[in-house]
């Protein structure tokens, strides 16, 4: 391989066309991933010294590269700072149609956007690997389960009723009772008209906001926490009032102070293996934490998609509270069956109605063959069975990749558990994402999951993602650069 295909591994695959140059092909390759939205409005590119010294090329290179993009209206130089990513126009068209006022924090929508750049790769800017990505790898996943199921709701004559007809709003009701079932088995007593489902649990997360509270209310969420939470919350006008999150719980004097003082309508808390950290949650934690609920009035949500793959017990805020001040939700997209975006809500009868009003008029109903085909695999069991599996593919996964974390220098925050790691990398995050960006990689840089969005040294990393010895190859350079 050639220096140049070295320096640039998006050049490997592609020679030069007539006429190319290296400033044209570096404005190229970052005029790709801000398109893709990859590289999000806002971000900073690297120095210009730092990129040629990246790309091994002289720094005048690099400005003329970067005077391509300017001049093409996709970065903007800022005197003393450097450049910019500006918003593009199909960006700021959503944004004037978007119905609220405040803006999107587009790191987080570049994770996601980057996830499905991978899954669909013929689209996809070069990405090679999703260190920072939030699911399991789709082989993982694979089971011939799901397509039985399908073809026997079809075989029972059933293509008329989940097609031709609205299924029940509130869900189906085989489901709801397969669910009422594994609830019971979590201690968590919930009747089938205690249930609703949706169109995954992010669904349900955005309904609850809708429904319980008004735009201006404040809402408590962990800090560190997923900043897709974090946007809808923001996109329903509420104020996130950050609650830092330690390894037995929500911080539970940072709680009462925000009780005291703001009188927050929602408190959004993961119980177990929590996104990013892993931590579960302590007895007492949970315990106070209820007490802070019913003496200040606000209502807890319990966020549990990860739930099912812990191997530790942890206590369930839910199955402690009985529904009383709480609400539960879940889906299956992590376990089973991204694609079709089941997830369900757990809470009082009242609670459920107020629910199943606000998604008659989000969208009416939710798809009746996905969901009669779910309740079948629980009824059968299966999603027990590939929980089980999971967890067992997870921990030896999870072993390879702390081992070679850690031979890089990493520093795990918290003992290593399910699915994620929250990483010192004792860099800029961000500005080691857009190194790794550069090679192929995508990671998930600590900014994302803080509700201010402030610089971090610290990354979540999906172990099942991590194996590759490459990325850690690349990931030991590009520390090295920014330590230089």
């Amino acid at each position: 391989m050639s220096m140049t295909e070295t320096s640039f591994p998006f050049l490997a695959a592609n020679t030069l066309q007539a006429g190319e140059n290296l400033q044209t092909r570096i404005a190229a390759r970052f005029a790709q991933q801000i398109q893709a939205q990859l590289l999000a409005a806002g971000s900073r590119l690297p120095s210009v010294r730092a990129c040629a010294r990246q790309h091994r090329v002289s720094p005048q290179t690099v400005v003329a590269a970067y005077d391509l993009l300017q001049a093409r209206g996709l970065v903007e130089a800022r005197p003393k700072r450097g450049f910019f990513v500006r918003a593009t126009q199909q960006a700021l068209r959503q944004s004037a149609l978007s119905a609220a006022a405040a803006p999107l924090p587009t790191h987080a929508t570049a994770l996601m956007r980057g996830m499905f750049a991978q899954m669909h790769a013929a689209g996809s800017p070069g990405l090679r690997g999703m260190p920072g990505s939030g699911t399991l790898p789709a082989d993982w996943l694979h089971t011939p389960a799901l397509a039985q199921a399908v073809r026997r709701v079809l075989r029972e004559g059933e293509l008329e009723n989940v097609s031709l007809h609205y299924g029940d709003p509130q869900g189906d009701p085989a489901l709801r009772n397969a669910l009422a079932q594994q609830l019971a088995q979590m201690d968590i007593r919930a009747r089938p008209e205690q249930l609703l489902t949706c169109l995954g649990a992010t669904q349900a997360l955005d309904l609850i906001a809708r429904a319980f509270t008004r735009p201006g209310d404040a809402v408590l969420v962990e800090q560190p926490g997923w900043s897709a939470q974090f946007a809808q919350l923001d996109q329903c006008g509420l104020d996130p009032l950050p609650v830092p999150r330690g390894a037995d719980g929500p911080d539970l004097d940072r709680v009462a102070h925000w009780a005291r003082t703001r009188r927050p309508k929602l408190m959004v808390v993961v119980s177990r293996l929590h996104n990013p950290t892993g931590h579960g949650l302590s007895a007492a934690n949970a315990h106070r934490l209820l007490q802070l609920a019913r003496e200040h009035g606000f209502l807890i949500v319990e966020d549990d998609v990860y739930g099912p793959l812990s191997e530790q017990p942890s206590p369930l805020l839910t199955a402690m509270d009985a529904l009383d001040h709480t609400l539960f939700i879940s889906g299956f997209s992590k376990l089973l069956a991204p694609g079709w975006r089941v997830g369900y809500v757990a809470a009082s009868r009242e609670r459920i109605a107020r629910l199943t009003d606000q998604k008659l008029l989000s969208n009416l109903t939710s798809p009746a063959l996905t969901e009669r085909s779910l309740a079948m695999l629980l009824q059968q069991g299966v999603l027990r069975r590939q929980a089980q599996q999971l967890r067992e593919r997870l921990g030896v996964a999870r072993k390879q990749a702390v081992r070679q974390a850690l031979a890089q220098g990493c520093r795990f925050e918290a003992p290593a558990q399910g699915m994620f790691g929250w990483v010192d990398t004792g860099v800029d995050a961000d500005r080691l994402a857009q190194r790794l960006l550069d090679r192929g990689y995508l990671l998930a840089p600590g900014r994302l999951f803080d509700p201010q969005a402030e610089p971090s040294s610290r990354m979540r990393l999906n172990f099942a993602h991590a194996l590759d010895v490459a990325f850690w190859k690349a990931y030991a350079s590009a520390v090295t650069e920014l330590r230089a």
